[in-house]
């Protein structure tokens, strides 16, 4: 009898542990920085998540630029956004004698956060900004499944490129799962399973567990089943977008021509 004591209380604590493991949160970098953009004032001049500048009386582009559209004409790259983050300017840009009087003219001036940011964050608010950026994928097909899963409003929940881990009380985690994160492949095994979800809103997988299933029903924002918006295709379209998005180094398409994947 003791013997099966030990072994039940062994057997216990395992399953605990996995079951902590399950749940711990794994934020992607793009959400880490987007909460430390909230955190360290970013919002208040480049408006909620960068996509709002607020006016800056003086300068000729009269606006604080934001992290959509507007970051392309100061910074096409994840080491120009890194310069701005860390030293408030780019070394081209502080060598420039206009644009060192526009910044003089401005009322609002980039601050520079290697003093008060440690490395990892700092990589943390470019993965963040970039993510933002929306960069168009090279591969046509994966293309197409960026449009589509913007025209299915995937992005509404999922962040900008499905890059972002958005709060979702309820849920297992507490937060609406990335496609480019650590959880993505606890979720989804293969392109059966990932159909499924899309199509039907949760995988036969997931259906059959009841642990899942009441997390599922509890959450705020529930996955939807869009099986009667989608043509034929469109399944394996979203499919190589998100795999795209997962890709280290990804091939991107900027001014309509292809960077990066080498």
């Amino acid at each position: 009898m003791r013997r099966l004591i030990v072994v039940a209380a062994v057997a216990a604590t395992v399953a605990g542990i996995a079951l902590r493991r399950t749940m711990r949160p794994r934020l992607p970098a793009p959400e880490r920085g987007r909460r430390l953009a909230e955190q360290v004032g970013c919002f208040g001049c480049h408006g909620p998540e960068g996509t709002r500048g607020t006016a800056n009386p003086g300068r000729n582009d009269r606006t604080v630029p934001t992290f959509t559209g507007d970051i392309m004409m100061y910074a096409d790259s994840a080491d120009i956004i890194r310069e701005w983050i860390r030293d408030g300017v780019t070394s081209k840009r502080a060598a420039s004698r206009t644009w060192r009087e526009q910044r003089d003219r401005g009322t609002l001036k980039m601050p520079a956060f290697k003093e008060r940011l440690s490395p990892s964050q700092i990589e943390d608010l470019v993965a963040f900004v970039s993510a933002m950026s929306e960069p168009e994928p090279a591969d046509p097909t994966a293309a197409r499944g960026q449009r589509k899963a913007q025209a299915l409003g995937c992005f509404g929940c999922h962040g900008p490129g499905g890059a972002f881990a958005r709060p979702n009380p309820g849920s297992l985690k507490g937060y609406v799962p990335s496609w480019s994160g650590a959880d993505f492949p606890e979720l989804v095994r293969d392109r059966a399973e990932f159909g499924q979800w899309v199509e039907h809103g949760v995988s036969e997988r997931f259906d059959r567990n009841p642990m899942a299933r009441f997390f599922l029903r509890r959450a705020v924002l529930k996955m939807p089943a869009y099986e009667r918006h989608l043509a034929p295709a469109d399944v394996d379209t979203l499919w190589q977008y998100v795999q795209w998005a997962r890709t280290p180094g990804r091939a991107v398409r900027r001014g309509g021509e292809e960077e990066g994947g080498g």
